[in-house]
């Protein structure tokens, strides 16, 4: 009912909606208008209401609600189906359950706050209420099972790419899941496989992105930055959604009909290490050398002061 009320007032491009007529499409009484017009009032929506007028829709609130995210939203699957959450442990969390319930590919479960959000290796990430965006996106694709770790490296191309288009911000990518501005962290990306021997039954792309985050914790304030802070104005997290969803789904459809070498490309092109010296940190030890690039398989490409080559699958990397 809610969403039908918002549609018609959308509609009315910024002209009062009587009572009346809302109840008479809606098919219910001028009270049970007025409750769920309150209702949205409380979920941040205003409202002016004027006697023998209406309702006037005055603003709309910068929360990824369902109905904010698909209104517009030019994909076919990716985000055509959205969980919101006001607060959640974890939408990783989510996202596997209602997989395993069967949700289609595309489902997205999203959050305004995130209280149990982890980050690769199970490192926290801060998700603090109504600043930025933690979504997971759930995908079942027909792939062999070495090639799942392109999916991460295709979504930070799509994220590196929204950003840059949403705010002109020279974004970059830091092997294998980071995205970078002047060096800080604004994004992170937890890519997280449910498979047998032989097929993948889905995959969850989770993303946490710092985009009105307006200070952070003494501990990481050195190392993490928000698109607000860097643009020194407040981003419109709907549209950033939905600009990293449509972009997405365009990249995924490439991916799976000519591979992976026109992600490569493009990825390499945002790429912040390439060509630069690297410190590569791994359970078996700590080793330096230079950033060639990646491999057909995403693999990071390293040449060891040696001369040597070395191919790095999975490392903490931070520039030399």
């Amino acid at each position: 009912m809610k969403k039908e009320i918002l549609k018609m007032f959308k509609e009315a491009n910024g002209e009062f909606v009587s009572g009346e007529n809302l109840s008479q499409a809606l098919n219910c009484s001028r009270t049970a208008i007025w409750k769920h017009i309150e209702e949205l009032r409380e979920e941040g929506y205003e409202f002016e209401a004027v006697r023998r007028s209406g309702y006037r829709l005055l603003s709309i609130p910068d929360v990824p609600y369902p109905a904010e995210v698909k209104e517009g939203l030019q994909t076919t699957s990716l985000g055509q189906e959205v969980h919101f959450f006001p607060t959640i442990d974890s939408t990783q969390h989510k996202a596997h359950g209602l997989a395993k319930e069967g949700a289609k590919e595309g489902t997205v479960v999203i959050a305004d706050e995130q209280v149990g959000g982890k980050g690769r290796l199970g490192r926290v990430w801060h998700s603090p209420p109504g600043t930025g965006i933690a979504l997971s996106i759930l995908l079942r694709p027909q792939l062999e099972l070495h090639r799942c770790p392109q999916l991460t490296l295709l979504a930070a191309v799509a994220i590196v790419e929204a950003i840059q288009e949403e705010t002109n911000l020279p974004a970059q990518i830091k092997w294998p899941n980071d995205v970078l501005l002047n060096g800080k962290k604004i994004c992170g990306i937890l890519t997280e496989l449910n498979a047998e021997s032989d097929r993948i039954n889905y995959l969850i792309i989770g993303i946490g992105i710092n985009v009105n985050t307006p200070s952070f914790p003494e501990e990481i304030g050195q190392i993490a930055t928000s698109l607000m802070l860097e643009k020194q104005a407040p981003i419109r997290r709907v549209k950033l959604v939905q600009n990293f969803l449509e972009k997405l789904e365009r990249l995924y459809q490439l991916y799976l009909t000519e591979g992976f070498a026109p992600i490569k490309r493009r990825w390499e092109s945002h790429a912040i290490s390439i060509g630069k010296r690297v410190i590569i940190r791994q359970i078996s030890g700590m080793m330096t050398g230079l950033a060639l690039g990646i491999d057909d398989d995403g693999v990071l490409l390293v040449q060891k002061d040696d001369g040597n080559i070395e191919k790095v699958y999975s490392a903490d990397i931070e520039l030399g």
